[in-house]
C-alpha cells in the first residue's frame, strides 16, 4: 500500500502595508504572522512593507489607509484593511476555509 500523496497548496502571497511602529500596525503584523504560522506555515510568503520608508510602493498599489493587507495569490486579489483581528473573517478571505 502507498502512501497517498497531497497536492501542494498553492502558494499564499500577502503583502501588508504598515506604518511604522503605530499600534494598529504592530497588531496586525502581530495577527497575520500568527495566522501565517498557524494555518499556512510551507505555503506562504508574506512581505511588510513601512509606507513612511517605502511610499511609492503604496502609491503603486493603490495604498491610503494603513494598516493594509493584499492577498495577492491566490486569485482573485483581496484588500482587508484593519489590525486583521478577526481570525475567522481572516481564514475565509485568505481560502483556509
Amino acid at each position: 500500500m502507498s502512501p497517498r500523496r497531497r497536492r501542494p497548496l498553492p502558494s499564499l502571497i500577502l503583502r501588508l502595508y504598515v506604518a511604522g511602529n503605530a499600534p494598529n500596525s504592530l497588531r496586525a503584523t502581530s495577527n497575520i504572522k500568527a495566522i501565517c504560522a498557524e494555518h499556512f506555515a510551507e505555503a506562504h510568503t508574506l512581505e511588510v512593507i513601512d509606507m513612511f520608508v517605502h511610499p511609492q510602493r503604496a502609491i503603486a498599489d493603490g495604498i491610503i489607509v494603513t494598516p493594509t493587507l493584499l492577498k495577492l495569490s491566490p486569485l482573485p486579489v483581496q484588500r482587508i484593511i484593519g489590525d486583521l483581528s478577526n481570525t475567522a473573517h481572516m481564514l475565509v478571505t485568505l481560502g483556509a476555509r
